[in-house]
């Protein structure tokens, strides 16, 4: 079995805000500052993590989150991934920060990028801003997926109306060629909206990442309808111990088919690797 993190956060202890890497202290089995150093030290540093915890294929994300988490640019992200098949660099844009949110992202793609992560509960806009539409298009016409953030943040300075699944109706609808991928699956208030969407939708996904695994057939009891279409990641490094997760995933009472799509086939599908 092929698995494949699709949620994974590369940003370095000193890209990081003061505060989150507090708000990381009691997941980590080590000092954050150090155990991020530690991991991230170097490309080969961090595989030999994923080999510890099982995983083939990493989704290496890039933000530029500076009312939140903080900031860890497009081309240090690329360049980190740029050795290695097994890492897979997504883009960032933030509309409210970037002068020229196409140009960007073709320079993005020049560099390696093979998808783009949006992130409007952190930078304070709807998916459905045609302000963005310059970028849909981009998405659409080079074949790459797009994660946005939907549902909760604990964080300071998240905005929850901005994680409504609901706005993505209008981008599906608008770019049917490009593949939207919900991540957290509309944690907490939209879970039934999410997986009525990827239903709905032959474009749309879900990814699962912070979801507590366990819970899964309690938030999507139809799960295995939609196991083709759903993701697994580990929103790393909030979640270090990456391999239980993958384990609880294994115990659920669903066809191995279905736990096979869900921790790296659909993937392998949707990025063309393997």
């Amino acid at each position: 079995m092929t698995i494949v993190d699709f949620h994974m956060h590369i940003t370095t202890a000193h890209e990081y805000a003061h505060w989150f890497m507090e708000w990381l202290r009691p997941a980590m089995p080590h000092d954050p500052r150090e155990y991020l150093e530690k991991t991230l030290k170097s490309p080969e540093a961090f595989l030999r993590y994923l080999d510890g915890q099982n995983i083939d294929y990493a989704v290496c994300l890039a933000e530029t989150n500076p009312l939140t988490t903080g900031t860890s640019p497009n081309q240090r992200v690329a360049r980190f991934c740029r050795d290695s098949d097994r890492l897979i660099p997504m883009a960032n844009i933030n509309p409210y920060v970037t002068p020229d949110p196409a140009a960007e992202f073709t320079r993005c793609m020049e560099n390696g990028h093979q998808g783009i992560k949006f992130y409007p509960v952190y930078q304070n806009f709807y998916p459905n801003d045609p302000c963005l539409y310059p970028v849909y298009a981009l998405v659409q016409e080079a074949g790459i997926p797009a994660m946005f953030h939907t549902g909760s943040s604990t964080f300071p300075g998240a905005r929850l109306k901005y994680g409504d699944p609901l706005f993505l109706d209008d981008v599906a609808v608008d770019f049917p060629d490009m593949t939207i991928i919900m991540s957290h699956a509309g944690r907490g208030f939209w879970y039934d909206r999410a997986f009525f969407l990827a239903r709905l939708h032959p474009n749309v996904h879900l990814d699962i990442t912070g979801l507590p695994p366990h819970k899964l057939l309690t938030y999507f009891p139809d799960l295995e309808t939609l196991a083709q279409k759903v993701l697994f990641g580990s929103d790393w490094p909030a979640i270090t111990d990456i391999r239980a997760n993958i384990e609880a995933i294994g115990d659920l009472p669903l066809p191995e088919e279905a736990k096979r799509d869900i921790l790296g086939g659909n993937a392998v599908r949707l990025l063309g690797i393997g």
